[in-house]
């Protein structure tokens, strides 16, 4: 489908895990998320943004391809980064209930070399600081018992590129590219 001259694309960088991963935090927050009264994330949608672009030309989409290829290059010798989600939170003003990983020095890095490299080109990511979560429900207005969260601990090889486009069923992301973080040990 051609695109019309002018229009935009939502788009964000993220940790995008497999569907493994995926269902066993889906698994795993099951019981918090029916507690929550919000409206669960469907399995297909759970990542970890990195950085949100907001609204961006379709044609400055390739700049934002080449800094992901850019960033990824010297970070392809380092092994893959780990987020390990040990609990729940409701965020009160956002309205959601998340799973989040303390201390992630890989992906806190990685969050800020995009930021920063999209911000030199005249983008303007959303700057607030990053903190590693994965949004589980959305409209969460009160917060019952946060149940515990067995430790669950996903890995990425990669990043990528997801562009976001809101349907009448909700909001559907697809990856519009993935940059290697682990060099290719065939090669």
């Amino acid at each position: 489908m051609a695109e019309r001259a002018g229009s935009t694309r939502r788009v964000f960088f993220a940790l995008w895990p497999d569907e493994a991963q995926r269902e066993e935090l889906e698994h795993a927050a099951a019981k918090a998320v029916r507690r929550s009264g919000g409206r669960p994330v469907p399995s297909a949608n759970l990542h970890v943004t990195l950085a949100f672009l907001g609204s961006v030309p379709v044609t400055r989409v390739i700049e934002l391809q080449a800094i992901g290829s850019t960033l990824a290059q010297p970070l392809a010798i380092h092994a893959p980064i780990s987020l390990t989600f040990r609990r729940l939170a409701h965020w009160k003003d956002a309205q959601i209930l998340c799973a989040l990983a303390p201390e992630p020095a890989g992906a806190s890095a990685l969050a800020v070399a995009l930021q920063e490299a999209s911000s030199a080109i005249g983008f303007s990511p959303d700057r607030r600081p990053f903190q590693a979560h994965v949004t589980l429900a959305r409209k969460v207005l009160r917060q019952g018992p946060l149940l515990p969260l067995r430790a669950l601990t996903w890995r990425f090889d990669a990043f990528a590129l997801i562009d976001s486009r809101t349907e009448p069923s909700g909001p559907v992301y697809s990856v519009i590219d993935t940059y290697p973080l682990v060099a290719d040990k065939s090669a």
